[in-house]
């Protein structure tokens, strides 16, 4: 039972916390998506890169990012998410600077699939990052924090992105977008504590409330011996091949979205910046709705499906649009995006719920890796279809398609099995 002093905790956590979780996230994903602007802006030229190999550098990155979200996730686990994120922050902010001085294709691939290597551990490091910190009552709402740092990053990286290329090109847009990294580690060392016991701002008396509704929710998990069994649970299972869906339909989107815009249009690389921010403002306003009502209700698959079929019927909408109404097939790119990320929160908050402490880090990773895997598949498949076909159009059709798979998927977990009774949340 918590205290009357725990409204003024929850308070004191949320404004500690939530700024660093945001902005770590945040700069991992700014440097991971802007290579869509690259593209946009002539890097294919200027290196001498095919459409079809364009699409196979830009989902490079996704490739690294899948063999090491799990070995990431277990360090922090186990031993320390702050020394695992400073280093992280060091290495990507270093790689995606030097992607602005590469002279050759084998450096660029190289340097993507290192970049995939190094933000790997920074998901699942922030999501156990979380569950220190963050009951099961606040989980969704703060994992829609951490996450918000992918939509609201693409929102104002759009905007500058357009114009560093369109001012300094597609070199001084990546030198100057990776440095912030690297400062932001030595901020991040000073100010970050791994646990709520190391912290001098939590009063003992905070410390052992939060300590208490955590144990709490631990116990009312059904245990979990180790990693084996619970990566072989039904639920997880189909959780990752839900996400796998799911990241097809997000990263086609993401890494694509510009050159789309660009292609479909007489407009600047300026212009196609600001109409690319465009979804991600629909979409950050979608995931702090959707995680407010999730944690209100403590329900968490009816705010994760039904959004994902909504961004499944607007890409079959801008298919059968075609090329003929840009502005039609724009706003449903738009609906399409905010539908895509709006589930983000009330997702992530579903295997802490199913999984004890032991084992959810390393099933959170499992899943994400999952996600990278399917992020692969996306942005390449994606970026093939309109390279190869000169449209959209086909994309549209292959994202849609992955997006009614996440939803059957989602509709198919039975998270009951693994919880003992009353401790699972609504679905």
């Amino acid at each position: 039972m918590q205290s009357s002093s725990t409204p003024t905790l929850a308070v004191r956590r949320w404004w500690a916390i939530m700024p660093i979780v945001f902005i770590t996230y945040s700069l991992a994903y700014l440097d991971r998506a802007n290579y869509g602007f690259a593209a946009a802006a002539g890097i294919n030229q200027d290196l001498g890169i095919s459409k079809g190999l364009s699409s196979l550098i830009g989902a490079l990155f996704f490739l690294g990012y899948f063999f090491f979200q799990i070995p990431g996730a277990i360090y922090a686990e186990r031993r320390s998410v702050k020394k695992l994120v400073f280093w992280s922050l060091v290495l990507w902010g270093g790689c995606a600077a030097a992607t602005g001085m590469v002279s050759n294709i084998p450096s660029l691939m190289v340097i993507r699939f290192v970049l995939g290597v190094v933000e790997a551990a920074v998901m699942p490091a922030m999501l156990v990052f979380i569950a220190n910190w963050f009951t099961k009552s606040e989980r969704s709402r703060a994992n829609t924090f951490l996450i918000l740092g992918n939509p609201v990053t693409v929102l104002w990286m759009s905007v500058v992105s357009g114009y560093l290329v369109n001012s300094f090109g597609w070199r001084h847009m990546f030198i100057a977008e990776g440095l912030p990294a690297v400062v932001w580690a030595v901020i991040w060392w000073f100010i970050v504590k791994d646990k709520p016991a190391q912290v001098s701002w939590l009063s003992d008396q905070e410390k052992r409330d939060l300590d208490a509704t955590l144990r709490a929710e631990q116990a009312a998990i059904k245990p979990v011996k180790n990693y084996g069994e619970a990566f072989k649970s039904p639920a997880v299972i189909k959780l990752c091949a839900q996400y796998f869906c799911w990241s097809i339909g997000v990263y086609g989107f993401v890494l694509w979205l510009p050159s789309i815009l660009k292609s479909g249009s007489t407009l600047g690389m300026v212009e196609t910046g600001w109409l690319s921010a465009v979804p991600y403002l629909a979409a950050t306003i979608a995931m702090l709705l959707a995680s407010w009502a999730s944690d209100k209700l403590q329900a968490r698959k009816i705010f994760v499906w039904p959004f994902l079929l909504i961004g499944a019927i607007a890409f079959a909408g801008s298919y059968l649009l075609g090329s003929s109404n840009f502005w039609a097939s724009y706003a449903l790119l738009v609906i399409a995006g905010a539908a895509m990320y709006a589930p983000y929160g009330p997702f992530f908050a579903i295997v802490p719920e199913l999984l004890p402490k032991n084992v959810a880090g390393g099933a959170m990773a499992l899943i994400n890796s999952m996600g990278a895997l399917g992020s692969f598949v996306g942005s390449y498949v994606v970026g093939y279809l309109n390279g190869a076909t000169g449209s959209p159009a086909a994309s549209y059709v292959f994202m849609s398609a992955a997006l009614l798979g996440a939803v059957w998927l989602t509709l198919a977990v039975k998270p009951q099995g693994l919880v003992s009774t009353g401790a699972v949340a609504r679905s």
